[in-house]
């Protein structure tokens, strides 16, 4: 493990005993020949039992200086050993130049041969200064494994952990404090640099995994406690969906409109359209359920249908294609609501205010009555009119005959009388709503109009209410993952300022 060239390394932490540590790391990386500087620097409180450590100057062990001096010690020794270099004279005899000669030759094979003993000499302590960094780095990575451990010992508490991981971040600061003594001895000898470096390594290794290790028991346990209180969220969710359902069942028990038995026109709000709006949603998925049935019952394979009716569309769950059926019947059923009467009756409009009171009595009249009963009563009223219109464009020709083996409803529609059947009793439930939503819509002033999402719209919660929340865990916080509409299933209302949220199937 070798720091990058001029970069320095700290860290500094406690342990359960409160001794304070700062340890760092200094070390730069030439050409061939190494430059190291290590800088421990130990503060302890009062009882920690190790030798104080003193900082090294690193231009001290700087090696073109080392180096320099070395060679001026080189040629001193090689002095005193020749006696100096003395010049011959001009008299001396042929006999004292080739002795002369065989001097300067030992000479210069002595030097050779200190220059080789001299090489090898530096490789050693060079390995053996490797050897020791790669020590000092396997005991920086045992104190981080050892502190770690400290740290996971102390959420949840545990007193023995803590204790042990304690005596081990001691025990590897001591190891470190011996190591900066042999560092300022310069006792770098090692009988086998290869053999230390390569242990120490494993060593370094083993403390990283454990530290590893001791990070993902960490994160199982936060992942456990993220479950728990998941499943503590469901219960509580599921609670209070039992409650819901209790309170919707004792609201329809009598099956009438009965909050707003004492509805009056002057006294409309929109919290009363919402109300009724909850209503005609139940009845419009009471009919989707039925319809389901029937066409499985039939032979209908209802991905295939869901793909029809919503195309390119990837469903998160199984369960998620209902949606498919409720947005169809949604987008067939509220076709021209924002228009009188479905604009389905050619008879002259009123006055606005009129209009309004017309409306509001119609619903009045039609709220507590069955809609069979109404239907034999006024058989060729707007609200007949309606529910005929929008059977035959709702039930294609080829579903009714897959179900029922025949057309008998549709022609009994067609003659302008109506069908006695369970599916046509719960198709006209759910169209009454729908009719007394509209003419709940026109009772107010400005009058309530009705929106839909477009397909690959964002997401806004004013607007929009999502029916699969799942979507978003996806979602990292990127434009290009964000949830996107896939489709809407129920629309939008806006009375006045009043915003009623549509429901969008997210993709």
């Amino acid at each position: 493990m070798i720091f990058s060239a001029n970069r320095a390394s700290e860290f500094c932490f406690r342990t359960a005993k409160n001794h304070r540590v700062l340890v760092v790391f200094l070390s730069r990386r030439e050409k061939g020949c190494y430059e190291w500087g290590i800088m421990l620097f130990l503060c302890f409180i009062e009882d920690l039992n190790i030798p104080k450590m003193d900082s090294v100057n690193r231009f001290a062990v700087t090696p073109s200086k080392s180096k320099l001096a070395r060679t001026f010690a080189k040629v001193l020794h090689i002095r005193a050993l020749t006696g100096g270099h003395q010049k011959p004279k001009f008299s001396e005899n042929v006999k004292d130049d080739v002795v002369n000669n065989d001097v300067v030759k030992t000479k210069l094979l002595k030097k050779t041969q200190f220059k080789s003993f001299d090489d090898e000499d530096e490789k050693l302590q060079k390995a053996a200064a490797e050897a020791f960094l790669a020590k000092l780095f396997a005991n920086v990575s045992a104190v981080k494994a050892a502190y770690a451990q400290l740290q996971f010992s102390q959420s949840p508490y545990d007193p023995d952990g803590i204790q042990s991981a304690d005596e081990l971040v001691v025990s590897e600061l001591k190891n470190l404090s011996e190591l900066k003594q042999c560092y300022v001895k310069k006792q770098f000898n090692e009988y086998s640099p290869d053999t230390t470096h390569l242990l120490a390594e494993i060593q370094e290794q083993k403390s990283i995994l454990k530290t590893y290790d001791i990070m993902g028991k960490k994160l199982d346990s936060q992942l456990k406690l993220k479950e728990s209180e998941i499943m503590f969220l469901r219960e509580k969710l599921v609670e209070a969906n039992k409650e819901n359902k209790l309170l919707e069942k004792r609201l329809n028990a009598s099956g009438s409109v009965s909050p707003l038995d004492n509805l009056h026109f002057s006294s409309l709000i929109p919290s009363h359209f919402i109300m009724f709006l909850r209503q005609t949603i139940r009845s419009i998925r009471s009919f989707v359920r039925l319809l389901s049935k029937e066409m499985v019952d039939a032979g209908w394979k209802l991905d295939a249908a869901a793909c029809s009716i919503q195309p390119d569309i990837e469903f998160l769950k199984a369960n998620d294609i209902c949606y498919a059926f409720e947005s169809f019947v949604c987008r067939e059923m509220f076709d021209g609501f924002n228009y009188p009467n479905f604009s389905i009756s050619t008879e002259p409009l009123p006055e606005q205010k009129k209009r309004q009171r017309l409306a509001f009595d119609r619903f009045m009249e039609l709220r507590s009555v069955k809609p069979a009963d109404y239907l034999a009563w006024k058989p060729k009223s707007t609200f007949g009119r309606f529910c005929r219109a929008k059977y035959l464009k709702l039930i294609n020709p080829k579903i009714e005959d897959s179900i029922f083996s025949n057309l008998d409803q549709r022609n009994i529609l067609k003659s302008g009388e109506y069908p006695e059947t369970t599916f046509f009793s719960t198709f006209s439930e759910m169209a009454k709503r729908i009719w007394l939503l509209h003419c709940l819509a026109l009772s107010f002033d400005p009058v309530a109009s009705i929106f839909q999402l477009c397909k690959g719209c964002r997401f806004s919660d004013i607007y929009m209410e999502s029916l699969n929340e799942e979507a978003f865990l996806s979602w990292d916080g990127s434009p290009e993952t964000e949830p996107r509409v896939g489709f809407t299933v129920v629309p939008g209302f806006k009375i006045g300022k009043t915003v009623v949220q549509c429901q969008v199937y997210l993709c």
